[in-house]
C-alpha cells in the first residue's frame, strides 16, 4: 500500500482528548496541527506546531473552510456529530478518524465510505478501537475458538461515592453506553443484549471489579468474527456496587427516557476526577494443538506528561488509539481508502507505531498463555511516556 502525503492534520473537538491528540501528533510525528472548536475552553497560546482556530462543525461553510489545507481529519466530538464530520471529509477528499462508540454514526459512516477516495475510519480509540484489535488477534491464536470475552474500564483510582464512580471521560459517552443495546454473539448467533445486564466479578490481580454488558465497544468485531466464534462479548469494568446504583438511576427512575435530566443529574452531583487508570482485559479460549486453551491479555494503564502538560490515562490511552492508526495510513500499513475496521489492524503493528508502547503489555507473555484448567492473569503498570522525550510546548522542536 502506497503512503499517502501529509502535510498536515485537523483535530476537530479542543477538550481533553482532543488537546491530547493534537499534541501526540505534534510530539511523535512533528507535524503542524489545527487544534478547532467551537470555542476553547481556556486560552493558550499557540506553538510552532499546535494551532487553535475557531470552527463550527454545524455550519457546512464553516466546516468546509476548515478542512482546507488538511489532508486528515480526527474527530474527537460527541458522537452525534460523527456523521456530519465524517460526511464532509469525504466531500474534502481528507481522510476521517473518529473516536465514537456509537453504533448507529458507524453504520452511517460505513455507507459513506463506499466509494470513497479517503479512508473513512471511526471508532479509532480504546473501545471501540484497541479493544478490537486484541480481540482479532486472539482470535486468530487459535485453530477452533470458542470463546472471546473482552473487558475495559476508565477507572476513578479513589471511587468513595455511592456510585463508585467519578467521571474520567465525557458525560454524554457514557450515558451513550449505558442506554443502547449491545452487539454479542451467543452460542454461534449474533445476538443484542441489555446493557447494564451480564454482570459478573472479576478478581484482577488479586483485586476485584464488576463487568457488566455496555454498548458500542466491539465495533464492527462481532460481523468480523461471525461464525468464527461461540461466545463473544463486550463489558465495561467498575467497582462493585455501580451497576446496581446506574440501574435504580436507569430504570427504576425510568431516567432512561429522560436523558438530559439525567445528564444534568449526573453532571451536577458526580465530580470529575484526573486521578484514574484504565484497564484492558482479555480472555480467548479454544483448541490449539489439539488442546483445550485459554490465553489472557492484561494491561493497566495510568496518566502521564506530555508535552509538558499532566494527562489522565484515558486521555493517553484513548489518544494513543487514534494516533497510531493515523501512523499506519501515513506509513502505508493501512488501505488508502474507503472504510477499514479497527480488527483490520494487525496488533502487532500498531503496538510498533511510535505511540504503540502505551499498550506494550498486549504483547504476547508466556504469563498470559495457560491451559484452561489453570489460569491466572499477570498485571502491568506504564507510565507515559515510555522514552525519555518530555519536550514542553515552549521548547524548541529540531
Amino acid at each position: 500500500m502506497a503512503a499517502p502525503t501529509i502535510r498536515k492534520v485537523l483535530v476537530l473537538g479542543a477538550g481533553k482528548i482532543g488537546g491530547t491528540v493534537a499534541d501526540m501528533v505534534a510530539e511523535y510525528h512533528r507535524l503542524p496541527v489545527t487544534l478547532s472548536d467551537r470555542q476553547h475552553a481556556r486560552h493558550e497560546p499557540d506553538d510552532r506546531l499546535v494551532t487553535r482556530t475557531i470552527v463550527d462543525v454545524e455550519d457546512d461553510a464553516s466546516l468546509a473552510d476548515a478542512f482546507a489545507g488538511h489532508d486528515v481529519v480526527i474527530n474527537a466530538l460527541p458522537f452525534f456529530l460523527a456523521a456530519r464530520v465524517a460526511a464532509a471529509a469525504r466531500s474534502a477528499g481528507v481522510h476521517y478518524f473518529d473516536l465514537t462508540e456509537d453504533v448507529a454514526a458507524t453504520t452511517a459512516i460505513r455507507a459513506l465510505a463506499v466509494g470513497s477516495d479517503s479512508v473513512l475510519m471511526p471508532q479509532s480509540g480504546l473501545a471501540p478501537g484497541v479493544i478490537g484489535m486484541l480481540g482479532a488477534h486472539l482470535a486468530g491464536r487459535f485453530e477452533t475458538l470458542y470463546d472471546l470475552h473482552l473487558r475495559v474500564g476508565a477507572l476513578s483510582r479513589h471511587a468513595t461515592n455511592g456510585l463508585r464512580y467519578n467521571f474520567t471521560w465525557s458525560i454524554d459517552g457514557v450515558i451513550n453506553e449505558y442506554c443502547h443495546p449491545c452487539a454479542a454473539i451467543a452460542q454461534g448467533q449474533l445476538v443484542s443484549v441489555p446493557p447494564l445486564e451480564g454482570h459478573e466479578t472479576l478478581v484482577l490481580d488479586g483485586d476485584t471489579y464488576e463487568a457488566f454488558n455496555t454498548s458500542g465497544g466491539l465495533g464492527t468485531l462481532c460481523e468480523t468474527l461471525a461464525g468464527r466464534v461461540r461466545n463473544l462479548d463486550y463489558k465495561t469494568i467498575r467497582y462493585p456496587g455501580h451497576r446496581d446504583a446506574m440501574k435504580l438511576l436507569l430504570h427504576d427512575l425510568r431516567l432512561v427516557e429522560r436523558r438530559d435530566l439525567l445528564r444534568q443529574v449526573l453532571e451536577n452531583a458526580v465530580p470529575h476526577s484526573r486521578e484514574d487508570m484504565v484497564i484492558v482485559f482479555a480472555s480467548a479460549s479454544g483448541l490449539r494443538g489439539g488442546r483445550l486453551e485459554q490465553e489472557t491479555r492484561l494491561a493497566r494503564i495510568h496518566g502521564g506528561r506530555l508535552r509538558g502538560v499532566d494527562r489522565t490515562a484515558i486521555e493517553l490511552a484513548t489518544a494513543a488509539g487514534v494516533v497510531g492508526v493515523f501512523e499506519l495510513l501515513s506509513s502505508g500499513r493501512l488501505p488508502s481508502n474507503g472504510f477499514v475496521g479497527q480488527e483490520q489492524v494487525a496488533l502487532d503493528a500498531f503496538l510498533s507505531t511510535r505511540v504503540g508502547s502505551c499498550y506494550a503489555q498486549l504483547a504476547e507473555s508466556t504469563a498470559g498463555r495457560t491451559s484452561a484448567a489453570s489460569h491466572h492473569g499477570t498485571t502491568f503498570a506504564h507510565t507515559w511516556p515510555p522514552q525519555a522525550r518530555r519536550r514542553t510546548r515552549k521548547e524548541p522542536h529540531t
